[in-house]
């Protein structure tokens, strides 16, 4: 190969570069606006909360410390493990869920994309974050266990994922509020 093939080989790559970091380097904004995709979207696949399902809500106790490390990375890595943990839980069976099935798909697209987005700015900077990692990875798999017992426990009926879809919106909202402050 000649020094020009190398020379645009070297380009080539140092521009892939260059985009994906600029990419992990507005991750913050891109997470708002997914966020933002995705409480809309949560409020259409079920419209308003039943009133049957009042008298059973259930308190879930989002591990919140999670989300208050000190490096933003290690914010970034607990976002991640959320958003793969309500990927999750929304690919279950969801036959009784009663919801609208292109807001349920546009929902879980926009999670997996931005899992996707997350995991490949994560990795480049993986290597020190891994302990704290696995403390919150432990706490947040918990806290999911809790809701995908409380499903199963019910069945999959309508309340357990109405309750289910609200603890969503909740999980939202806080990585929404850290994501605002990481900003600043």
């Amino acid at each position: 190969m000649n020094t020009f093939g190398l020379i645009q080989i070297g380009l080539i790559l140092s521009c892939t570069t260059i985009i994906s970091s600029l990419q992990c380097n507005h991750l913050p904004l891109q997470q708002r606006k997914v966020i933002e995709n995705s409480l809309r979207l949560l409020d259409k696949m079920g419209k308003t909360f039943p009133q049957q399902c009042l008298r059973e809500k259930m308190s879930f106790k989002f591990p919140t410390q999670v989300l208050q490390p000190r490096q933003k990375e290690t914010v970034g890595v607990a976002i991640e493990e959320i958003f793969q943990h309500i990927f999750y839980i929304f690919s279950k069976n969801l036959t009784l869920a009663a919801w609208d099935g292109t807001a349920l798909d546009e929902f879980q697209n926009g999670l997996y994309l931005q899992i996707e987005q997350l995991e490949a700015c994560i990795i480049k900077k993986h290597t020190h974050y891994h302990r704290s990692k696995e403390a919150s990875r432990l706490k947040l798999k918990k806290y999911f266990k809790k809701i995908d017992s409380f499903l199963k426990y019910k069945q999959h009926d309508l309340c357990s994922w109405e309750i289910s879809r609200a603890e969503m919106r909740r999980c939202l909202q806080l990585i929404d509020k850290v994501t605002r402050k990481l900003k600043n």
